[in-house]
C-alpha cells in the first residue's frame, strides 16, 4: 500500500463535501499539473491519502480518504464549459486523469504550522517552501508520524 496527500481548497471541495456524497465517494478531477497527474496514475485501489485543506484561514490535514477507483481519463478536460477544459486532451488521447476517493475518517485539523515543527516531517514535500502540488507521496515514516498526531488531537 502507498500513502498520499491530496490538497483541496475547502471552498471548492471539503472533507465535509466528501463525507456527504452518496457512498462517501467522489472523483478527484481537475488536476492540471503533470507531476501530480503522474502521482495519481501511480495510485492503487486501497491506497490511503491524507485530505488537506489548502488556501484557507488555517491550512492543514483534516482527514483520511481511500482510493476507491484507480486512474481513468478526466472527462472534464473535454468539456468546453468546464474550468478544466484542455483542447489538447481528447477522448482518444487523454492528457489528464482522475481517481475516485472514498471518505475514511475526519480528524481535528492538524495545522501546517504543527506539521512544520515535527522533525520526522522535514523531508515531506508539503512542508518544504514553495511546494504547490495538489497530490504528493507520503512515506511510511511520515504517515506513521501523522497518525500519531491524529490520535492526540
Amino acid at each position: 500500500m502507498n500513502f498520499w496527500l491530496m490538497k483541496s481548497e475547502p471552498s471548492t471541495f471539503s472533507i465535509d463535501d466528501l463525507k456527504n456524497r452518496p457512498k462517501k465517494t467522489e472523483p478527484w478531477d481537475g488536476v492540471r499539473n503533470y507531476q501530480a497527474r503522474n502521482f495519481m496514475r501511480d495510485m492503487n485501489k486501497g491506497d490511503l491519502a491524507l485530505f488537506y485543506h489548502s488556501s484557507c484561514k488555517e491550512p492543514g490535514i483534516v482527514g483520511v480518504v481511500e482510493v476507491a477507483k484507480t486512474a481513468y481519463p478526466d472527462h472534464t478536460s473535454w468539456d468546453k464549459s468546464s474550468d478544466y477544459f484542455d483542447p489538447k486532451s481528447t477522448e482518444d488521447h487523454p492528457r489528464w486523469f482522475m481517481v475516485d476517493i472514498r471518505f475514511k475518517k475526519q480528524c481535528e485539523i492538524i495545522p501546517l504550522t504543527l506539521l512544520k515543527s515535527i522533525n520526522t516531517l522535514n523531508d515531506m514535500p508539503l512542508v518544504r517552501k514553495g511546494n504547490r502540488l495538489s497530490i504528493m507521496p507520503v512515506s511510511n515514516k511520515q504517515w506513521q508520524a501523522i497518525e500519531k498526531i491524529m490520535g492526540s488531537v
